[in-house]
């Protein structure tokens, strides 16, 4: 539905009133001026040849020429909505290990760090590609389905942290099933997952989904993170070593073995992490020559401007004004018509700095995505600034503004532009999308009822955004999960306030009064002693024998939390 950008300009129509007084101020003038003149009849004949109506309408054309000129300023647009594009790709699951040990700094600067570097660069040479993003640790979570825009699966990956999973440990088996349960199950093939990880699998099971997937055409790559000589889990925010519950310092080590079998059992292949651009690169050609199908999905494209359309009739209204003669015989026209012309261009220039202020803005904005894309966030936050200085309503600016300074961990003033651009547009996909981003903000800065609060407004906005929808659930889960452990730590902590509490001893002059209620010495003989401690022994024995079967029938695996 057609908008216009900024309707702050048209308070300048409130000009065409004033233009009218003057209007009537100079026709009352001219009738004053002849009554001046004394005889009525030779002022007759002097203006004989005068047409009162074409002055008006004369009048009225530069008025309509004044009008199209500020809604040019205004800006309509209408957005082109959705596209259908089609292309040819396969769908790939990123299936990405967030677990403490993936906090190893046996690659600098650490594991995690590197993987998330590595799927960036695979994720822009996917371009024909649909991507979806797996999380996981001790439990596995759809982070983002599959989708053809890659600038919010790269928002999603950055943000990919070992806070995101509550449970933690590594459990490969849930990742593969959740990224199984992602892939259409009408197709056989056009189906691929990355796994990257360091494979210390705490579960078993993991070889066997694999064989599962492969039978259904899904095509597994692993990527082992880490050495296998092994290095040390530095907690985060501390930068002390993890250690186990002996106190022994952990050891987290690539376990290269599994995941050469997963990508076996799964047709893919296995690559040990040396270097960025060229693990990506073989995976880039791994999925390369795969089958492909033509992907045909919904894609946003830019707005289309009115604004040419408007100059066109106010540069006409001004010619047939400059061309339409006061006298009722038109004679002398091109003596009228060149300063008449000579007036319009004055004018028209003078509206030429507003007419391409918008070209401007939106060669800054341009400037500023080139530096995004580039990961130059600090010459793209100036680019948008020197907009949004120019034109503090421009919602474009501000919502690109949002992202350059998220990406730049200014947070707060990530926020804040999300904010502005919500307020300034007056397209609702846009101000839906302000909110989301506002919300993924809030989200990684733990920020829940703000970042509830913000995906609920995308929501009401976009009933259709399923990404806000899933978020929202997650924050609202994070949000359970924290009150919920708040709720532990202060019942923890209450018996230690009572135990504060408690009274002292009495003193021993009272406990002499306290005779009735001491206990009485024990009646038993040595020997029934005796007897009865050796039936206890027995007992305890017999319970120590049983517990040593059940043991032996079913071992148990540690439980580790790396």
């Amino acid at each position: 539905m057609p908008h216009f950008q900024t309707i702050s300009y048209f308070i300048l129509l409130l000009a065409l009133p004033v233009f009218a007084v003057l209007y009537l101020l100079l026709i009352n003038w001219k009738k004053r001026t002849g009554q001046k003149i004394g005889d009525e009849k030779l002022v007759k004949e002097m203006t004989a040849n005068h047409s009162a109506r074409k002055t008006a309408i004369k009048f009225v054309l530069v008025c309509a020429a004044f009008s199209f000129c500020i809604i040019a300023l205004a800006n309509l647009r209408s957005s082109k909505g959705v596209e259908k594009v089609k292309r040819n790709g396969i769908d790939v699951m990123i299936a990405l290990d967030v677990s403490k040990s993936m906090l190893a700094r046996d690659i600098q600067p650490n594991r995690l760090e590197r993987a998330k570097q590595l799927l960036g660069k695979l994720i822009d040479r996917l371009s024909n590609d649909r991507v979806g993003i797996v999380i996981f640790a001790g439990r596995a979570y759809l982070q983002m389905p599959l989708t053809g825009d890659h600038s919010a699966a790269k928002m999603y990956l950055a943000s990919a942290s070992t806070d995101a999973v509550p449970t933690q440990g590594t459990v490969l088996s849930d990742a593969l099933q959740m990224c199984r349960s992602a892939f259409s199950t009408r197709e056989k093939k056009y189906k691929s997952v990355i796994l990257v990880s360091d494979g210390e699998d705490h579960d078993e099971g993991a070889l066997k989904i694999a064989g599962q997937m492969a039978d259904e055409g899904i095509v597994i790559h692993t990527v082992g993170m880490g050495s296998p000589d092994g290095s040390e889990i530095y907690e985060p925010g501390t930068s002390e070593p993890k250690k186990d519950e002996q106190g022994n310092v952990v050891i987290t080590r690539l376990n290269e073995k599994e995941l050469m079998q997963i990508a076996e059992k799964a047709n893919g292949i296995y690559q040990l992490y040396s270097y960025t651009e060229e693990v990506a690169g073989k995976l880039e050609s791994s999925l390369g020559s795969m089958d492909q199908r033509v992907v045909t999905e919904d894609s946003l494209v830019n707005y289309r401007y009115y604004f040419q359309l408007f100059l066109l009739l106010a540069l006409i209204c001004l010619v047939l004004e400059a061309i339409l003669s006061e006298r009722q015989v038109l004679n002398k026209v091109r003596s009228v018509l060149t300063p008449r012309l000579m007036s319009f261009f004055i004018l028209a220039a003078g509206f030429l700095p507003f007419t391409t202020l918008a070209q401007t803005n939106k060669s800054l904005i341009k400037k500023g995505n080139e530096a995004y894309e580039k990961k130059e966030y600090d010459k793209a936050i100036s680019n948008y600034k020197e907009v949004t200085g120019k034109d503090p309503a421009n919602p474009t600016a501000l919502y690109n503004l949002g992202n350059a300074l998220y990406r730049n961990q200014q947070n707060d003033d990530a926020v804040n532009a999300f904010d502005q651009a919500a307020v300034s547009s007056s397209n609702k996909e846009d101000r839906s999308r302000a909110f989301y981003n506002k919300g993924v903000v809030l989200q990684n800065n733990k920020k829940l009822p703000e970042c509830i609060d913000a995906y609920k407004q995308a929501l009401k906005l976009n009933p259709a955004d399923d990404d806000a929808r899933q978020n929202l659930q997650k924050a609202l889960q994070q949000q359970k999960q924290q009150q919920q452990k708040e709720k532990q730590d202060k019942q923890q902590q209450k018996p230690k306030k009572e135990d504060q509490k408690q009274e002292p001893k009495k003193p021993k002059e009272e406990e002499k009064n306290d005779q009735p209620n001491k206990p009485q010495p024990s009646k038993l003989s040595q020997q029934d002693a005796a007897e009865k401690l050796k039936a206890l022994l027995e007992q305890e024995k017999n319970l120590q024998d049983k517990l040593r079967k059940i043991n032996a029938g079913s071992p148990s695996r540690p439980d580790k939390d790396w």
